[in-house]
């Protein structure tokens, strides 16, 4: 596969879960710098934490997509500028040192923002990911940032409830979920 190539196949994991895919373009080795806010499983190597990192996203996001907006690159790295668009039903749940930071219910509002992303590439495979993103643009987006009052009280709520907590397990075990797939393969 072509670098171009590479770079759709692993957004196209992303949007799809489709672990055959993630087999055919992600290095066993693979990792991911952008995983410190996912998830745990969104840490493994190879194709399982892509995967993982894939559930993470469509658990808060539905018709989850990366339209690319520009691509260039060469068969050891490649640099895509794309926008990450979707659909916010279900809980956004960041996380800090494996452990939930923030969890913002469902708000039912659009994202659509800006990301660039640098894969290095090895032997027609993507064995590494970092990313810059425009997150306030989509934090915005959603209300948190700056706080809306009433997603702010919905936050807070959430919070001390422990609903916050729920969404966070049911999240990453979405994401564990999603990982064992690539073990089936």
């Amino acid at each position: 596969m072509t670098s171009t190539e590479l770079a759709h196949g692993l957004f196209g994991v992303l949007e799809t879960g489709d672990a055959k895919l993630a087999a055919e373009v992600v290095a066993a080795d693979f990792r991911n710098r952008e995983a410190a806010v996912a998830p745990s499983a969104c840490s493994l190597p190879g194709p399982a934490g892509v995967l993982a990192s894939g559930a993470w996203m469509r658990a808060a996001f539905s018709e989850l997509r990366f339209p690319i907006t520009d691509i260039t690159g060469d068969e050891g790295q490649v640099w895509v500028r794309l926008r990450m668009q979707g659909h916010h039903t279900g809980p956004f749940v960041r996380f800090r040192d494996g452990s939930p930071d923030q969890a913002v219910p469902a708000t039912g509002r659009e994202i659509d923002f800006e990301q660039i992303h640098v894969l290095a590439l090895r032997d027609g495979k993507v064995i590494t990911h970092q990313a810059v993103r425009d997150d306030i643009t989509m934090l915005g987006q959603l209300g948190v940032f700056p706080p809306a009052p009433a997603t702010a009280l919905r936050m807070i709520t959430w919070k001390l409830t422990g609903k916050a907590a729920h969404a966070a397990a049911e999240v990453s075990s979405q994401a564990e979920a999603a990982a064992l797939t690539a073990a089936r393969r």
